[in-house]
C-alpha cells in the first residue's frame, strides 16, 4: 500500500503543477487582454488593461483604452498607436499617457497626451499634449502642447505652445508661443511669440513678439517688435516702428524710418526715423520730424527750420 501511494505522488504533483501552470497562464492572458476586477470587472479594485474601469487600477502599459476614472497606476507609455481614450483622476506612472488625460498627472519621466491635459501636470523631467493644456503645468525640463497652454506654467528650461501661452509662465530658459504669449511672463534667457506679447514681461537677454510687445517689459539686453506699448526698460537697446509710452534703456531708441516715438524716451541715443510725439532725452537725439521735446547734448530734428535744426541742450517744434 505505501509503495503504490508513494508510486502515485508524483503523477498527482504533475497534474497539480500543469493545472496551476494553465491558471497562471490563464490569468495572465486575461490580464492582458480585458484585466481582472474585483469585486467588478468594471469597478474595485483592478489589475491589467480593462479599457473601461472606475476605482484602482492597476497596469503595466495601458493600450487602447476607453475610459478610465479614479486612480490609474501604469508603469510604462502605450505605443504611439496604442494611445487612446481618457483618464479622469490621479494618473500614476512613470510616464502617464492617453489621449486625454484630467484631474492629478505624476510622472517619474514625464506625463503626455494625445490631445488634452487638465488639471494638475507634473512631470519630472517633461510634460505636453497635442492639443490644449490648461491648469497647473510643471516639467523639470519643460512644458510644451501643440495648441494653449493655460494656467500656472513652469518648465525647468522651457515653456512653449504652438498657438497661445495664457497665465503665469515662468522657464529656465525661454518662454514662446506660435501666436500669442499673455500674463506673467518670465524667461531667464527669452520671451517671444509669433504674434503678441502682454502683460508683465521679464526677460534676462530680450523679448520681442512679431506684431505687438504690451504692458510691463523688462530686458537685460533689448526688446523689440514692430509695435511697442506700456513701460518698456532694457539694459542695451529697444525698437519698433511704432513705438507708444515710457521707453528707458542705457542704449539706443530707436524708431524704424517712417514710424512713430508717442511718449517718452530716455536712453543715451534716441534715433527717431520717423516722427516724434513727445520727449526725447539723451546725450544725442535724432528725429525726422519733432512734435515735443529733445533734450541732451545734441539735438537734430531734420524738418525743423533751418535755425532749429541742430541745437544743444534742447530742440523743440510743437
Amino acid at each position: 500500500m505505501t509503495k503504490t501511494t508513494q508510486a502515485a505522488n508524483p503523477g498527482r504533483l504533475s497534474g497539480f503543477l500543469l493545472i496551476l501552470s494553465a491558471m497562471v497562464l490563464g490569468t495572465g492572458a486575461m490580464l492582458a487582454a480585458e484585466g481582472l476586477g474585483i469585486p467588478s470587472s468594471r469597478w474595485g479594485i483592478g489589475f491589467g488593461n480593462s479599457t473601461r474601469f472606475t476605482g484602482l487600477r492597476f497596469n503595466l502599459c495601458d493600450n487602447h483604452i476607453e475610459k478610465i476614472e479614479g486612480v490609474n497606476v501604469t508603469l510604462w507609455k502605450p505605443r504611439k498607436k496604442a494611445v487612446s481614450g481618457t483618464v479622469n483622476g490621479l494618473s500614476l506612472g512613470l510616464m502617464p499617457s492617453a489621449a486625454s488625460l484630467n484631474g492629478i498627472q505624476f510622472g517619474l519621466l514625464g506625463v503626455g497626451a494625445e490631445d488634452t491635459l487638465r488639471g494638475v501636470t507634473i512631470g519630472l523631467i517633461g510634460a505636453g499634449s497635442g492639443e490644449d493644456m490648461k491648469g497647473v503645468n510643471i516639467g523639470g525640463i519643460g512644458v510644451g502642447c501643440g495648441e494653449n497652454l493655460v494656467g500656472l506654467n513652469l518648465g525647468g528650461l522651457g515653456v512653449g505652445s504652438g498657438e497661445n501661452v495664457t497665465g503665469i509662465n515662468i522657464a529656465g530658459l525661454g518662454v514662446g508661443a506660435g501666436n500669442r504669449i499673455t500674463g506673467l511672463n518670465i524667461g531667464f534667457l527669452g520671451v517671444g511669440a509669433g504674434e503678441r506679447v502682454c502683460g508683465i514681461t521679464i526677460a534676462g537677454l530680450g523679448a520681442g513678439a512679431g506684431e505687438r510687445l504690451t504692458g510691463l517689459t523688462i530686458c537685460g539686453l533689448g526688446a523689440g517688435a514692430p509695435e511697442v506699448r506700456g513701460l518698456t526698460i532694457a539694459g542695451l537697446g529697444l525698437g519698433g516702428e511704432d513705438l507708444r509710452g515710457v521707453h528707458l534703456t542705457l542704449g539706443t531708441v530707436q524708431v524704424n524710418d517712417g514710424g512713430t516715438m508717442r511718449g517718452l524716451a530716455v536712453s543715451a541715443f534716441n534715433h527717431i526715423r520717423g516722427t516724434q510725439k513727445g520727449v526725447a532725452i539723451g546725450i544725442v537725439n535724432i528725429a525726422r520730424s519733432l512734435k515735443g521735446l529733445q533734450i541732451g547734448l545734441v539735438n537734430i530734428v531734420y524738418d525743423n527750420p533751418a535755425g532749429r535744426r541742430v541745437l544743444p541742450i534742447v530742440n523743440f517744434n510743437f
